[in-house]
């Protein structure tokens, strides 16, 4: 399997507690918060990762190089922030176009079955599967809306009651955007996912597990309780 990790990001929320040091890259117990996502995926099956890099991009290239866990790294250096949607095509032909890659982003942490997810997706022939967490409150979030496992619109401001959220894990094909035309720097999301919902009935893949983004101090500080084991 294969992934697209989007690190690029500034990290702005995280500077109070976290200066010069890019998310991904925000130490817990003496390893970076991305350490811990590439051995997990390493173990869920995943060989080849594409890093989208830019802010301090210096210290991820410096500390992975071009393998990690037996996993081989290849970089996407962003001159210029370029939103999550042209990362993602920025990233894309350093992958194997013939096969699905996830996409996840490179400060969160989603505990699921990413082989399951990958038979989900091929068992149902779409362009863009997305993994959908279970959360007791939406407010933080906006909210995904379903029907047969099938996504059918998004509302970007969730309220306090239980829904589903965008968990930040897709699994696309890379003809997703064939046909498309894009500025050098757009939202995956806002700019072409919500749009385009309709024609592209993502499929669901709901999980339940453990999900942490490490994007607000309060979560950092979680994070540094839950990843105790090396």
């Amino acid at each position: 399997m294969q992934a697209i990790i989007l690190a690029g990001g500034f990290g702005t929320r995280l500077r109070s507690v976290l200066a010069d040091v890019p998310k991904p890259m925000a130490p817990l117990h003496g390893k970076p918060f991305l350490a811990y996502l590439l051995y997990y995926l390493k173990g869920q099956g995943v060989t080849d990762v594409a890093l989208s890099v830019h802010y301090l991009r210096e210290q991820i290239e410096a500390y992975f190089g071009n393998s990690y866990k037996e996993i081989s790294i290849q970089y996407a250096v962003e001159e210029r922030p370029l939103g999550t949607g042209g990362a993602i095509i920025k990233s894309l032909p350093l992958t194997d176009p013939s096969r699905p890659v996830f996409v996840l982003n490179g400060d969160t942490f989603l505990q699921m079955d990413y082989r399951a997810m990958l038979v989900m997706h091929h068992q149902h022939g779409g362009l863009l599967s997305m993994a959908l967490r279970s959360v007791d409150d939406c407010s933080r979030y906006g909210v995904v809306m379903t029907e047969n496992n099938v996504i059918t619109a998004f509302k970007e401001q969730g309220g306090s009651y239980p829904g589903l959220i965008n968990a930040g894990v897709y699994l696309l094909n890379a003809n997703l955007f064939r046909g498309r035309s894009f500025p050098e720097q757009f939202s995956f999301e806002r700019d072409f996912l919500f749009p385009e919902v309709a024609s592209i009935k993502p499929q669901a893949f709901v999980v339940e597990d453990y999900f942490i983004d490490i994007g607000v101090p309060e979560d950092y500080e979680r994070a540094m309780n839950d990843f105790l084991i090396s």
